[in-house]
């Protein structure tokens, strides 16, 4: 790019900042130096790579989606919590939100990730362990209590069964007397991921699919805010996937999702800003910070060039990040903080969005009140004194950055060809179900899983406290435990509120709920009713498994 071009780059930039609104705050160094809002090029300077990248909140936006970076809106601090019942989560809600959070996240338990009551015979020994007992509308009733929905972003992380857990979140939101148009959130509903790694499914790909697609629409014309898609590379990476394959599955997913709105008629300007992501921050600092740069970048050219996105907030990749569970180590867990803090840092200066910081003692139980406020302190560090607020990407034109961020991009575009070519109909859809089906993302997965551990075995690689420097004078952590009376008491709250739901209204609703999916109808408003009759998450995952059956992989050798 030529000398008038950067100038008339940088002019445009500089306008939209001038008419940006910036937050009040002190953006000094802490010596006391001024310092600008964004760097470039000195002043008639040619740069061939300027093309590449560009300025902050213009296309192809791989120096972030705001002009004005963090010094508009910090990322918003949003911790991952959940466990025991509803009213145990909801305390810790209340303390994260008065300790400087920004928006909720909702972990899960086993059972209800996977369509199950606290009650039914497979959910022994799982109830409130990694995350909270969901059952019907009024667990979240009591998830939710004193904290306003209609003020607070709430994001989900759940994927199967992640349908019936918003109607649930919609009839807590009602009875709070919101108006639900208002709503802002994030569900994660992203079932090829669980395909690909998490392995958490209900039924086969297609229903699954028809449920998505159902909430896309839904949300598009009912809650324009919300957000029915994250779309998680970080349950890829957890799995052991590459940087460069963990961008390029999960881009492949968001693709994959952009051709279901498309084939449901609706216009890609209207719902592409309804999918965001969720991305792993990994150890290695700068390979994290170039490939949350070059997806901000991939994702704005294919949305434009491939699937005729118009508008800029369809092209802009929105993305949630947290720290790496998988880098945390049961041995010497306190160095978990420092690995913590590197990652989240990589994820700032790559331009998050939002951002959750794991505990030091999560790789051994749930979170303590204390770990879990050392994490969120990470995030305010980060925020108030470390000074990278004040620049947008700081790291912008940084040849070593800039060359990992190419190349990253790269391979993940040989990775886009291959899944195409996988494809009987050349769509992106149709390359990630056969993947699927095949089993390839899974061999992919492994091998990339088992090279990293043959080099850790060799002492190629190195984890502080596992493989070098093993000697230590810390003693053992003390832990959360989540009792067994949470299940037993869980169960008895669930037997008592079935005895007092009205049962006609209960079985009109999921046989509603079942004719209207035996058609071709949106399913999302006869759900809704299921739940608002109290009718529970395993009764509604239930009646569908019955009619579209259970999902199960094939075997591989």
């Amino acid at each position: 790019m030529d000398a008038d071009q950067i100038a008339a780059g940088r002019s445009r930039w500089q306008q939209r900042y001038d008419a940006a609104r910036k937050r009040e705050a002190d953006f000094t160094t802490l010596s006391g130096t001024q310092v600008a809002p964004v760097y470039g090029p000195p002043e008639g300077v040619e740069d061939p790579r300027m093309e590449r990248i560009g300025w902050p909140g213009e296309f192809p936006f791989t120096r972030g989606l705001y002009p004005t970076g963090y010094r508009g809106r910090t990322w918003t601090i949003r911790q991952f919590a959940g466990f025991g019942n509803a009213e145990q989560t909801n305390e810790r809600y209340k303390m994260i939100l008065n300790g400087g959070g920004g928006g909720l996240s909702v972990a899960f338990d086993m059972p209800t990730l996977m369509g199950r009551d606290s009650d039914d015979p497979k959910s022994l020994g799982e109830v409130g362990h990694c995350g909270v007992a969901i059952d019907s509308a009024t667990d979240m009733d009591r998830l939710f209590k004193d904290i306003p929905l209609q003020d607070v972003t709430t994001s989900m992380t759940i994927s199967g069964p992640a349908v019936p857990a918003f109607v649930m979140y919609l009839v807590a939101a009602e009875r709070q007397g919101a108006d639900l148009t208002k709503l802002n959130g994030t569900l994660q509903t992203d079932i090829f991921k669980e395909y690909i790694a998490q392995k958490e499914w209900l039924f086969p790909p297609e229903p699954h699919l028809r449920l998505i697609g159902d909430l896309m629409e839904y949300c598009a014309s009912t809650i324009p805010a919300y957000k029915p898609l994250s779309v998680s590379g970080y349950h890829i990476r957890e799995a052991g996937s590459t940087a460069a394959q963990e961008l390029a599955y999960t881009l492949a997913d968001g693709f994959g999702y952009v051709e279901l709105g498309l084939s449901r008629g609706l216009d890609v300007d209207v719902f592409a800003p309804g999918l965001s992501f969720f991305f792993d921050s990994h150890l290695d600092f700068f390979e994290e910070i170039a490939k949350f740069r070059a997806a901000r970048r991939i994702w704005a050219r294919w949305l434009r060039d491939v699937y005729g996105a118009k508008t800029e907030k369809a092209q802009s990749l929105r993305f949630h990040t947290q720290t790496a569970g998988v880098s945390l180590t049961a041995q010497q867990p306190y160095n978990n903080v420092v690995r913590t803090a590197v990652e989240a840092l990589a994820a700032v200066l790559g331009g998050t969005n939002s951002l959750h910081t794991n505990a030091l003692d999560e790789t051994l139980a749930l979170p303590t009140e204390e770990s879990a406020e050392i994490a969120l302190r990470t995030q305010s560090v980060l925020m108030e004194e470390v000074g990278v607020t004040n620049v947008a990407d700081p790291l912008g034109g940084s040849w070593f950055v800039e060359a990992l961020t190419d190349d990253i991009e790269a391979q993940a575009e040989e990775i886009f060809a291959r899944i195409k070519e996988m494809s009987p109909d050349g769509s992106m859809t149709g390359g990630i179900l056969r993947g699927i089906e095949d089993g390839w993302f899974m061999a992919e997965i492994a091998d990339a899983a088992f090279e990293y551990q043959q080099k850790l075995e060799k002492g190629e690689k190195k984890i502080v406290g596992v493989n070098t420097l093993t000697d230590t004078v810390s003693g053992e952590l003390s832990i959360l435990r989540v009792s067994h009376e949470v299940e037993i008491e869980q169960c008895r709250v669930l037997a008592e509120r079935k005895t007092h739901r009205d049962e006609d209204r209960v079985r009109r609703t999921l046989s509603a709920l079942v004719e209207a999916a035996r058609g071709t109808g949106n399913l999302i408003e006869p759900m809704l009713e299921a739940a608002r009759a109290e009718a529970t998450m395993g009764e509604i995952c239930h009646v569908l498994r019955e009619l579209w059956g259970e999902y199960r992989e094939p075997a591989r050798f």
